[in-house]
Order: C-alpha cells, then structure tokens, then sequence
C-alpha cells in the first residue's frame, strides 16, 4: 500500500474537524431539546407564563437550526469515510 500523501492528510484532517464540529453540533442540539422538554413540564408543574413560553419556543428554534446541519455534517463525513475505506457509496 502506498504512503498517504500530504493531500491524504489534509483530507483526513478536514474530515476529522468535520465529525467534531457535528459531534458537537449534536450534543448542543440534543441539549437544547431537552431544556425546551424539562422547562416545559416544569411549566406545566409550576403554571405556564410568557417567559417559559419563550424559552421553550428559543430552545426550539436553536435546536433546529443547530441540529439539522450537524446531522447532515455527520452523516456526510461518516459516508465519506465509509466510501473510502470500502469502495462503495452505498446505494
């Protein structure tokens, strides 16, 4: 097997950014679901306002714009990596 050139390696380090960067997209996505999910019961528990309203609403919000590319990111990086070990794209 031939050494990796230098190109190799920055690809590989480009991609590796790529699965921290979703990684932790993710993780702040999930964490922003579940302060929208607690707030809401706490809401519920305590009586809903206009403030908990609010930030259920912005944890929402946030958690998609966050998330949705974090899972697109992930995937692609993980695809990328899948293909070039195996060969296959798998469609």
């Amino acid at each position: 097997m031939a050494e990796p050139t230098t190109d190799d390696d920055v690809v590989l380090k480009r991609r590796a950014q790529a699965v921290q960067l979703a990684n932790a997209g993710q993780r702040v996505g999930y964490l922003l679901l579940l302060a929208a999910m607690v707030t809401f019961f706490i809401g519920l528990a305590v009586g809903l306002s206009g403030l908990t309203t609010t930030i259920i609403v912005v944890c929402l919000a946030l958690a998609a714009v966050i998330l949705a590319p974090a899972i697109i990111l992930g995937y692609a990086a993980k695809a990328a990596d899948r293909e070039e070990r195996t060969g296959r794209t798998g469609h």
